[in-house]
């Protein structure tokens, strides 16, 4: 057996120098200027081997992995050097931001710094909170700072606010014009679309489409990530296609967009929810399919994936909730529908959307007064934005045949309780349920209302003749005649006067003989004797009024006799009226079987030989036993009718007797 040979010896790792740190930081400024952020990260952990407290290491390897879009991990960075005096609050802000945990990257940043980059982070939570003008507060003061996209986020926070007015002021603020990049044209077209102005949107979106593909091929984007770049440019014109009713262009703009399934997905998320909504109730089982390309893979219940939940504001995510809910209330799916609607609350707490949508399912469900219930609820819950709830408690309350509830719905909503439709409605309302003195208090509240109200537009000329004319219906003729009264006095007004006449005449008598000389006589009214007029009995006819009757039509037969004047006839063309020719047939408008000339044709005799089975009958046999109308067999009829012990032959007794 030969012997085995000695293993060399082996260098340990110890033993050879650690390269310095000089170095190492070259290293990982090289990588980190590549955009090689697993390099850098790697590098950060030999600079961190050496010197475990480094703060620059930490610094750079937190933001490598944040680069990387490794937030979970930079964030666990972020908590392992927590005890050591490293000011890292931004980054985990940054870090809990990119989480979508909002509220917690708020927190954060609170007593810090009010630095350009510290304030941007700030306004960029804020907008993705749905506090628009807090974030719009925040913009303003970024207007001298150098960062280049902050005029950009700052109209896209004026849009989301409600203040699209605004933006036009405040671009000539900040000295820019809407073109100067396809970003800030998107944003300004979208406070164009806010305005109703869609041409002038329409023009705007196409620059920036134009600048923007410009730009991006400049920059050397490849063709596919220009496509996705631009894909909410896209979206957002064929949304004004859509409003402008070009909707066969609008439903294939969207169908591409969804088509070719674009990085983007937000863009791909609001293409298909605009379609949704422009099909309306048609293909619900297709409108479901495209939704479930928007939730979590995993998710067994229909929810939004995290890319979406993250990118989209809270008013895109809502409609997209909200089309899912309506298509499967279409679909009578019921169960999905109720159990999506149990969480809309928890995702929009703020919303009204849900409320109503839950009441949605319930009406569908013939549960209308569960629904009245809920909406009830909500409005005394969130009084200041109980306005659309009462509106639609009311609209359910009086289709379910609760008048009374729906009355005290539209008495609640103050904004509009003393409007005249609104007024009349609760009227309305509350005489169908039989309740006569409130729709009376109604009217008298929403009278005392207008007449303390200092508004120029005052609405009691329509009101108080409303009032009167109810009273008077319902046996409250004081009442009624008080308020004619009224107005006549202050509006001097003639139908008024009429009606207080009318109404004074079954209460006070006297008091409406002194009103009714205040009427002015009509013209060409002769006295008429009131006492001998109710003596008559009724019309009589006046002696000789036939007779002048008559001899007025004759007048005026005579007249029309005279204005008559002959007209010329009219000839066909070619008519020589001279030359007529032969006169023409005076049986041409009659039909061929009655013509004189016309002779039918012969029948074939052939045809009556017919092969059948035993007691076939032929066509001539049938003719023969039908009765005849010719004058030969009515004589006969008539001659068996005279001679009773005469009987008419049957060819079925003939028959008989010659078998025999």
């Amino acid at each position: 057996m030969a012997p085995k040979s000695k293993e060399k010896p082996k260098t340990s790792a110890s033993s050879q120098p650690p390269p310095a740190i000089e170095d190492l930081f070259t290293t990982l400024d090289r990588h980190i200027q590549r955009s090689e952020y697993e390099q850098a990260v790697k590098v950060a952990d030999q600079v961190l081997s050496i010197a475990p407290a480094d703060e620059d290491a930490i610094r750079c390897k937190v933001v490598a992995l944040v680069k990387d879009d490794k937030i979970d991990d930079a964030l666990s960075v972020i908590h392992s050097f927590h005890k050591l005096p490293i000011d890292l609050g931004f980054q985990k802000a940054y870090c809990l931001y990119r989480q979508n945990k909002l509220d917690e990257a708020l927190e954060c940043l609170r007593g810090r710094e009010r630095d350009s980059e510290t304030l941007l982070l700030e306004a960029q939570i804020l907008y993705r909170l749905g506090k628009t003008d807090a974030c719009v507060d925040v913009y303003r003061k970024l207007q001298n700072s150098e960062i280049e996209t902050a005029e950009v986020n700052f109209v896209a926070s004026l849009v989301s606010a409600g203040k699209a007015s605004q933006v036009k002021g405040a671009l000539e603020s900040w000295k820019i014009k809407p073109t100067s990049s396809f970003e800030l044209a998107f944003n300004t077209a979208c406070s164009l679309i806010e305005n109703n102005n869609y041409a002038d949107a329409e023009q705007l979106l196409l620059a920036a489409r134009r600048i923007g593909q410009e730009t991006l091929t400049d920059d050397g984007f490849a063709d596919e990530d220009i496509e996705n770049e631009l894909a909410p440019i896209a979206v957002q014109l064929a949304y004004v296609q859509q409003v402008l009713g070009q909707t066969q262009e609008s439903t294939s703009s969207y169908a591409d967009i969804i088509k070719r399934n674009l990085a983007d997905e937000s863009s791909l998320a609001v293409a298909v929810n605009n379609l949704i909504a422009l099909k309306g109730s048609k293909d619900v089982s297709d409108g479901l399919r495209k939704l479930d390309r928007l939730k979590e893979k995993d998710s067994p219940n229909f929810q939004l994936s995290q890319t979406l939940d993250a990118k989209l504001s809270q008013k895109h995510k809502e409609a997209i909730y909200a089309n899912r809910v309506l298509l499967l209330l279409h679909a009578n799916k019921m169960d999905q529908a109720r159990e999506l609607c149990a969480a809309l609350p928890g995702l929009f707490p703020e919303s009204v959307n849900p409320a109503l949508l839950q009441a949605a399912v319930l009406v569908r469900e013939n549960k209308a007064a569960k629904a009245e219930e809920l909406l009830g609820q909500f409005a005394e819950k969130f009084p200041e934005k109980s306005k659309s709830v009462l509106l639609a408690r009311a609209q359910i309350a009086a289709s379910a045949s609760h008048p009374h509830v729906a009355a005290e719905s539209l008495s609640k909503i103050t904004d509009i309780q003393h409007f005249p439709a609104t007024v009349a409605t609760i009227v309305a309302l509350k005489e169908r349920a039989g309740d006569n003195d409130g729709a009376a208090a109604t009217l008298d509240s929403a009278i005392n209302w207008w007449s303390n109200s200092m508004t120029e537009n005052n609405k009691l000329g329509i009101l108080m003749p409303q009032a009167a004319s109810f009273k008077l219906r319902h046996g409250q003729e004081e009442e009624a005649s008080r308020l004619y009264e009224e107005i006549v006095k202050k509006h001097k007004s003639t139908d008024a006067l009429v009606g207080l006449v009318t109404t004074l005449a079954r209460v006070n008598v006297e008091k409406a003989e002194t009103y009714e000389k205040q009427l002015k006589p009509l013209p060409g009214l002769k006295a008429v004797d009131v006492d001998n007029l109710e003596k008559t009995s009724g019309a009589k006819p006046m002696e000789g009024a036939a007779a002048a009757a008559s001899a007025m039509q004759e007048e005026v037969k005579k007249e029309k006799a005279k204005k008559k004047r002959k007209r010329k006839p009219k000839y066909p063309k070619g008519f020589d009226p001279a030359n007529p020719g032969p006169p023409p047939d005076p049986e041409r408008w009659l039909p061929r079987r009655e013509r004189s000339s016309y002779r039918p044709k012969r029948k074939d005799k052939r045809a009556a030989q017919i092969r059948g089975s035993q007691g076939a009958v032929t066509k001539q046999e049938k003719q023969e036993a039908a009765p005849s109308t010719s004058k030969s067999n009515q004589a006969t009829t008539k001659s068996a009718a005279a001679d009773p012990k005469t009987k008419p032959s049957s060819s079925k007794a003939s028959k008989k007797k010659s078998r025999r």
